[in-house]
């Protein structure tokens, strides 16, 4: 794995006796968007909770290396959580209206943020707030401040978000589907301005989101997950056009296209595995048209061209032929 910014190999997490991440590796590096996508229930969320410190309580995690930075995060306490967390990490989450405390007005919750990481004075954290706000398009950046998220529109809560997640110039941004709840028009504003905000500050992008177009839009890089593990990575255009991973193939022909009107969608037969058995086979194996008799061992990530790696043994030359052989379903 090269060199990054924030380094993770072997990601596990279980909940009780779910084990709802399988293995994860992810390299995110300076002024890049990486993209973690999948359909809903794959992991995407909660790997990038885990990257902030913020997993469930319940929950148990392991990984052979986390590290951000040259440090170690995958045995810090929570206080060196709290340091890193909203200064050096930031996070946008998929929902503003309960991300942000209903009960503080707009401008003190984009303060306490600098107040508590950069020791500003109210005053300065205030005057810091309204640039902010500004720079974010929010109308009337003056009258925000003394509101309440409730009297928001979501379009304008996802700018506050995104003003709080910047204010400290993070290293890191994670953004969990930042335009889910947002109609097309806003929801372009809104990725033209993650984009634009990258670019002026070199930082790190962790897009997190199960819309291709978006990935497609926004990403240098993209990380395919399906049952707690990740299936496919590579380039963005290696990854859409010369997809290695039959669940990828699969996602594609699932996702509209305004320029094949009349093309079909197809939606993917069955359901994803229960992750609260032990997997020794593929996990996409029941669900794939492709299936062989050596698909009831499980995958490594193997490398499928040059910068491109995919989980199906379709993609390993080395594959001997006699367990090509495709099932036969009766």
């Amino acid at each position: 794995m090269s060199s990054g910014l924030y380094e993770i190999e072997n990601l596990q997490l279980s909940i009780g006796d779910l084990h709802a991440i399988r293995g994860v590796d992810l390299s995110l590096q300076r002024g890049r968007c990486s993209a973690l996508v999948g359909e809903s229930g794959s992991g995407k969320s909660l790997t990038g909770l885990s990257l902030l410190g913020l997993q469930p309580a319940a929950a148990t995690m392991s990984a052979g290396r986390m590290c951000f930075d040259g440090i170690d995060v995958a045995g810090i306490d929570e206080q060196r959580w709290r340091g890193l967390r909203g200064n050096r990490l930031a996070m946008i989450f998929q929902n503003p209206m309960t991300a942000l405390n209903p009960t503080m007005r707009i401008g003190a919750q984009i303060a306490e943020t600098l107040r508590l990481h950069r020791g500003m004075t109210a005053t300065a954290a205030r005057a810091k707030a309204l640039a902010l706000l500004e720079r974010m398009s929010v109308p009337r950046p003056d009258a925000a401040l003394k509101r309440y998220p409730f009297e928001m529109s979501g379009g304008m809560l996802q700018r506050i978000m995104i003003a709080q997640a910047v204010a400290c110039e993070p290293d890191l941004m994670i953004a969990d589907e930042p335009t889910t709840a947002l109609d097309v028009t806003v929801q372009a504003e809104v990725l033209a301005l993650l984009a634009e905000l990258q670019r002026e500050s070199g930082m790190a992008l962790l897009l997190i989101t199960h819309d291709l177009g978006v990935v497609a839009r926004l990403a240098d890089d993209v990380s395919v997950m399906y049952a707690g593990e990740i299936v496919e990575s590579g380039g963005v255009n290696d990854v859409f056009y010369r997809a290695a991973h039959p669940y990828t193939r699969a996602l594609q022909r699932s996702m509209p296209s305004l320029l094949a009107s009349d093309v079909q969608l197809q939606s993917i037969a069955g359901v994803p595995p229960d992750l609260r058995r032990k997997l020794s086979h593929c996990s996409f194996m029941e669900r794939c048209g492709q299936a062989m008799t050596v698909c009831n061992q499980s995958p490594p990530l193997l490398d499928a061209a040059d910068h491109q790696r995919s989980r199906c043994w379709l993609s390993h030359t080395d594959c001997p032929q006699p367990l090509r052989e495709a099932w036969h379903r009766g």
